[in-house]
This record gives structure tokens, C-alpha cells and sequence, in this order.
């Protein structure tokens, strides 16, 4: 019996397939070859640890640069404040626009402080070797010592709250932010802002040596008005300054009576000078009631024949010139100011001179004094 063959039709197509397909064993996919040796394993995990460290360390240098800038322009505005020992605060920089007497208000201060703490802290600027020179605030941290002194709690009142400014401010913005700060609170009197000018024009690290020139820099925030009893009182402060007690106690009325009677009768400050020198237990009453005298506004101003409020002229006792010299000498620590009048020489030097030997000081000045005789 024969077999018959089967016959399949098959339709085939017109045309043939765009692409052609290879045919791969079932189960098997092509790969690339990724065979690697070891070592081409670790210096391809190595490259690519680099990039991302390279990458990581250059957003925390661009995240630490904006940190940077942002603390600097923080530090100009003083807004930086930390807690700062007392002992690293230095006040020599500035001279201050307080009096160095008695001050009658620090003692309600530091109970105010003691009970409620500070509420504006002070204002340092750092310098390059780690300490700070005060700027603002000098009877908040003398109110901070007095309460170390008296506590001893150096944990409560060894440091003080301060608003840090950094190097670059000129001598001149930092006087000029310390008097717009007591402007501010108007109870600095005319004699403190006077003297505040005087000792500016002395300071060998300012531009200005005219006192009345110091008042057109210190006081621009102040009208004409101000600025023309400030330049009154460098009078007065300067003839008396040295032997008044309670300068900060003289009224603007008084302080220009005086003035215009010391330009007026030569002699009237040494004579004054006179009665105050040696009168050490004198009060506030007894200061104002000289000082009221000689500018006609005392009892005694009043005398038979001398009219309503007329004044007796005072006898002169020491007849001298009225002007002043000053100069600048080149020294090692800068320039040094010096200003000479009647019965006064200053000199005013960036150096402690407290810290040379008290000898070797007398024997400087003692030569000095034989040389000008």
C-alpha cells in the first residue's frame, strides 16, 4: 500500500520584509560584552566616586561662600551679637562723650539690669588679635563690671551681649555712631559734647585738629542751633575744663554767660580757677554757685550803684594771651598731637603711656619742663 505525499499550499508574499530579522536561540538575547576584569571594575567605580565627590564638594564651597558673604554683610550692620568676656573689651579707641566724674544715673542702671537684664546689647568692633574695641554702650559695661565686682557670678556677668561690626569703619563713622546713639537719648549735656571734640581734634588717628572743625564732623546729624552752643562750650571747656567738677551740671544759659564773660574780662578764668583749686570736698551747688557768680548771675552780682543784675568786675589775677598752638610730631606709634595754652600742654599719642614706669615718666617730663624755662 503506497502513501500519498500531502501537498500544502503556501501563499507566499508579493514582496519581501522591509527588515529582516535575525533568529536567535530560545532563551538567549544578545548583550554587549561586559566582561571586565577586576581591576577595570574598581578604577571605573573610583572615576565615578570622584565626579561625585568633586560634585558635593563644590556645592558645600558654594554653600559655605553664600554663608560667608551673608556674615559679612551682617557683621557691617552689626546684627552679628554674641556673648563677649569682659576682659577681652578694650575702650581706648574712642574717646568717650561722658564725663569721668561721678556718673549718678550707672547706679540705677545696674539695678535696672541686675532686675530685667540688657535689652540693647553693646556694640565692639573685633581686631585682627582676637580682642574688641568698644564702640557704643560704654555705661552698659561699665553697669556689667560694677555687677561682676559686686556678684562675682563671672557665669552670669563675666560676659556681655554685643553686636560684633567688622574691620573697615573709619574713625571718623565710629565717633559719629557713638554721638548719634547719645543724641539720640538726649541727655548728654553740652560741656560732655564740647569736650567729645576737643579730645577729637587731639586724637593723632583723625584728620581734623581744628575743635571747631571736629563739630562740623561729630554733629551733622544737629541743627545750626546745637552746633553754635557746642562751639561756645569748647570755650568754656577748654579754660576750665581741667578744674570743673561738674561740667555736665552747667545749663546751655549759664555755660554762654560764662563765655561771654571770659571773652569779655581777661583774667576771669584763672581767677576762677583760683577759688576752685584745693577745694576737693566742693558739691554740685557750691561749682554753680562760683561759676553763677562770675557771670553775673549770682546774689553778689547785685551791688549798690551796679544796677539790676549787673555783675562786679573780677580782678583779674593771672593776665595772659588767649591763643592756642598746636602742631603734630611723626613718631613710631603715629602722629602725635599737641596743643599749648594758657597753662595747659597736651599731648595725645596712640600709647598707653600708663604702662612705662612712673620714673622713667617723671624723669621725661621734668626734662621737658627744664627745657622750656
Amino acid at each position: 500500500m503506497s502513501k500519498k505525499r500531502r501537498v500544502f499550499s503556501i501563499e507566499m508574499p508579493d514582496e519581501p520584509a522591509a527588515t529582516e530579522t535575525e533568529i536567535f536561540p530560545a532563551g538567549k538575547v544578545e548583550k554587549p560584552d561586559t566582561r571586565r576584569g577586576p581591576m577595570a571594575t574598581a578604577i571605573s567605580e573610583t572615576a565615578h566616586n570622584s565626579r561625585d565627590r568633586a560634585a558635593t564638594e563644590a556645592r558645600i564651597r558654594s554653600e559655605n561662600d553664600a554663608l560667608a558673604h551673608e556674615h559679612v554683610r551682617l557683621k557691617k550692620l552689626g546684627l552679628i551679637t554674641d556673648l563677649i568676656p569682659l576682659e577681652k573689651i578694650d575702650t581706648w579707641k574712642l574717646t568717650r562723650d561722658r564725663s569721668s566724674g561721678a556718673d549718678m544715673e550707672l547706679a540705677e542702671l545696674v539695678i535696672s539690669i541686675r532686675e530685667l537684664g540688657l535689652s540693647n546689647p553693646i556694640q565692639v568692633e573685633q581686631r585682627a588679635d582676637g580682642r574688641y574695641e568698644l564702640i557704643q554702650g560704654f555705661r552698659r559695661l561699665s553697669a556689667y563690671k560694677e555687677l561682676l565686682e559686686e556678684t562675682g557670678d563671672a557665669e552670669r556677668w563675666g560676659k556681655i551681649p554685643a553686636g560684633i561690626t567688622g574691620q573697615g569703619a573709619t574713625l571718623e563713622a565710629l565717633y559719629r555712631r557713638m554721638v548719634d546713639e547719645n543724641l539720640v537719648r538726649k541727655d548728654i549735656s553740652f560741656a560732655e559734647m564740647a569736650q567729645l571734640a576737643l579730645h577729637y581734634a587731639m586724637d593723632p588717628d583723625t584728620e581734623v585738629n581744628d575743635p571747631d572743625k571736629a563739630v562740623a564732623v561729630l554733629y551733622q546729624s544737629t541743627g545750626y542751633s546745637k552746633r553754635s552752643y557746642i562751639r561756645a562750650f569748647i570755650k568754656l571747656m577748654a579754660a576750665l575744663g581741667e578744674d570743673l567738677r561738674f561740667a555736665p551740671d552747667i545749663s546751655r544759659a549759664l555755660g554762654l554767660s560764662l563765655v561771654a564773660r571770659l571773652e569779655e574780662v581777661p583774667g576771669t578764668a584763672a581767677t576762677i580757677r583760683t577759688e576752685l583749686k584745693g577745694w576737693g570736698n566742693r558739691s554740685v551747688k557750691d561749682e554753680l554757685d562760683v561759676l553763677r557768680r562770675f557771670a553775673g548771675q549770682g546774689a553778689e552780682a547785685r551791688v549798690n550803684g551796679a544796677g539790676q543784675g549787673a555783675a562786679p568786675r573780677p580782678t583779674p589775677a593771672v593776665t595772659g594771651p588767649k591763643a592756642r598752638t598746636s602742631f603734630q610730631l611723626p613718631r613710631a606709634q603715629g602722629r602725635a598731637k599737641c596743643v599749648a595754652a594758657n597753662g595747659r600742654l597736651e599731648v595725645r599719642l596712640n600709647r598707653d603711656f600708663s604702662t612705662i614706669d612712673r620714673r622713667k615718666l617723671e624723669a621725661a617730663v621734668r626734662s621737658l619742663l627744664d627745657q622750656l624755662e
